[in-house]
């Protein structure tokens, strides 16, 4: 059974920047490549970032690019997520799931943790 869980969510000023991780059971990162996505309340949730498991390409949605970084540890059964030059309308949940595909399609993704908070307020 695949188990995702979320960390490093918290209350960040404005241009602030935390790390998320998202630490999979084992062996899930031979298989599977790994999606963050977010939700803030009344909206509908958005993928953020990608990772490959086979080779480590990344992908990026519009809005985050050049702010967050996706990243993974092997060793660690980890996939981090960098949140820079965080603003307030990057306030949301942070979910991790896991896809087949490098993609920021949800329907693409199969098995879900379940989530950290991040807020970004001063």
């Amino acid at each position: 059974q695949i188990q995702l869980v979320e960390s490093g969510g918290g209350l960040v000023q404005p241009g602030g920047s935390l790390r998320l991780s998202c630490e999979a059971s084992q062996r899930v990162l031979d298989y599977y490549d790994i999606g963050w996505f977010r939700q803030a309340p009344g909206k509908e949730r958005e993928g953020v970032s990608c990772i490959s498991h086979k080779d480590g390409s990344t992908y990026y949605a519009d809005s985050v690019k050049g702010r967050f970084t996706i990243s993974m540890d092997k060793r660690k059964n980890t996939v981090y997520l960098q949140l820079d030059k965080l603003a307030p309308e990057d306030s949301a949940v942070y979910t991790c799931a896991t896809s087949f595909w490098v993609s920021l399609n949800q329907s693409h993704f199969g098995s879900w943790g379940q989530g950290t908070q991040v807020t970004v307020s001063s």
